[in-house]
């Protein structure tokens, strides 16, 4: 995720081994860099490596604190003297885009509960990114989740317990921690995305920047598997947050501007510098050609799966779900799409949990019958038994907050000039709550008795260097709305993240 294997040879680093690789041949004219997490299992391999080095010299890099005894089982494992150095660097998380990262993990909680390995990686992750980013921040959570809650304490012992670690410079403004639970907010992943990046993990799944397409009829085999990385692809980096139909219009310029750069079969290589300009052009060309085969592919399958899909029908059906609140036009919609046969069951069954989400308390919830009508299109239970087990997960028993109602005057307003904004937008309405919770937390109006701080100490300033952690996952939609508070809040710093990056299959 963070290097392509072409970057690290440019550093003249030519040997990739992984620790617990079995048969790996002793070279002793080779120095070995050890970049590790330091987990029990870590060190233990590496207590064995040193007993029977393989390579002269090992420098030692930890992503997170590793312990005085493990250093101490490492020194002693030491007989030959074959370490350099031993360092921290905290690196111990997945970073996605620049104001996102992830730890992925799946499945942190049993039932309302942390997982205690779960909780305990997770405090890792989070305190290494804390470290990394130099801040030692405040803390605040969502008082609703007992998840959130716990995960603050234990954030908070490490910073005590490593107090030396966190003496960072003082900022006029402490930075924030925040930390939420998806629980609050269940719709958001269940939603079809339209922007470039959140549609490609919607549709085709994004797993550490790698893209499956080996499902695509008629894949090369060359594109079984594509990265998309916003550091080491222009075309992507420009794109990630525009909508579809923006993406199809650039996806005609790329073609169009590698047409006009296409060396001409006919060309001529008649003197030296003809040659030279030619070699000198073709590893751009090349670079490009390799761009604009991965892009047009992967749209080219978006657009296959929207249409086979109907996907653009399914999507207004959810936003109506999720934004409005007529229910008997909504049931209607509903309906109407679970008898269309080209609907998939996975987006049947996802109707039917966003209504369950939407409607859990009307007077005339018509629940019974859509379940009814999800079983008799697939034969299955499995659905019927997810639509409960998300209404259970994110129902408005669980929830802190008011996920639907109509927040004041304003809010509807709002609501409203954003429908008069033209047809492309029935499908983008939805705003994630964790847009209006971070909103209201830059204007320094978010509720203490809702997000209580741990502690005695509160901030007296809008904050402005804010770290968002989501137990349960993040999601696309909510790096976009991240990356655009960024963007239309100057010199305020908002970094995402969660315990995974969700779509609806996840």
């Amino acid at each position: 995720v963070v290097y392509t294997q072409s970057e690290i040879l440019q550093r003249e680093v030519y040997l990739f081994e992984r620790l617990d690789s079995p048969n790996r041949e002793p070279m002793k004219h080779l120095k070995a860099i050890c970049f590790l997490r330091p987990t029990k299992e870590n060190v233990e391999l590496l207590v064995q490596e040193l007993r029977r080095p393989k390579y002269s010299v090992y420098f030692i890099y930890f992503s997170n604190v590793i312990s005085k005894s493990d250093v101490k089982a490492l020194a002693e494992a030491d007989e030959q003297e074959v370490v350099a150095e031993v360092q921290e660097f905290y690196g111990d998380y997945i970073a996605v885009n620049p104001h996102v990262f992830s730890l992925n993990i799946l499945g942190c909680c049993r039932g309302r509960s942390w997982d205690p390995a779960q909780l305990a990686r997770t405090t890792q992750g989070l305190t290494a990114l804390l470290l990394s980013l130099k801040k030692c921040p405040m803390i605040r959570y969502q008082l609703s989740s007992e998840p959130a809650k716990r995960l603050a304490e234990c954030v908070k012992q490490v910073i005590t317990k490593e107090y030396e670690l966190f003496d960072f410079r003082r900022t006029e403004v402490p930075p924030l921690l925040l930390i939420l639970d998806r629980s609050d907010d269940a719709i958001t992943p269940l939603l079809n995305q339209w922007t470039y990046q959140a549609m490609v993990h919607e549709l085709l799944g994004i797993n550490n920047n790698r893209i499956d397409l080996s499902r695509v009829p008629g894949i090369s085999k060359d594109l079984r598997e594509v990265v998309l990385s916003a550091e080491n692809d222009e075309f992507y980096a420009n794109n990630m947050y525009l909508n579809f139909a923006e993406i199809g219009t650039n996806i005609k310029n790329l073609m169009e501007d590698f047409q006009r750069r296409k060396p001409k079969e006919q060309q001529k290589l008649e003197s030296i510098a003809d040659m030279k300009a030619f070699v000198e052009n073709y590893p751009q060309f090349k670079k490009m050609s390799g761009t604009v085969s991965k892009h047009v592919t992967v749209v080219g399958e978006l657009s296959r799966l929207v249409a086979e899909r109907n996907l653009l029908e399914v999507s207004e059906v959810e936003q109506e779900l999720a934004c409005q609140s007529d229910h008997s036009s909504a049931l209607q919609s509903v309906r109407r799409v679970l008898q269309s046969p080209r609907v998939a069951e996975l987006d049947a069954a996802r109707l039917v949990m966003l209504y369950a989400l939407r409607y859990e308390r009307h007077a005339s919830n018509g629940l019974p019958a859509l379940l009814e009508e999800l079983r008799a299109r697939g034969g299955t239970d499995r659905y019927r038994k997810l639509v409960s087990a998300v209404v259970e997960y994110g129902g408005k028993r669980v929830r802190g907050s008011d996920l639907f109602g109509p927040k004041d005057a304003v809010a509807i307003t709002k609501q409203f000039l954003k429908g008069l904004k033209g047809i492309e937008n029935v499908y983008t309405q939805h705003q994630p709550l964790l847009q209006e919770t971070l909103d209201q937390l830059i204007k320094g109006k978010l509720k203490d008795s809702q997000y209580p701080y741990l502690g005695p100490n509160t901030l007296r300033d809008r904050p402005q260097d804010i770290v968002m952690f989501l137990i349960g996952g993040a999601t696309y939609e909510e790096a976009l709305a991240v990356y655009n508070l960024n963007r239309s809040n100057p010199g305020v710093r908002i970094v995402l993240g969660g315990t995974t990056i969700h779509n609806t299959k996840r």
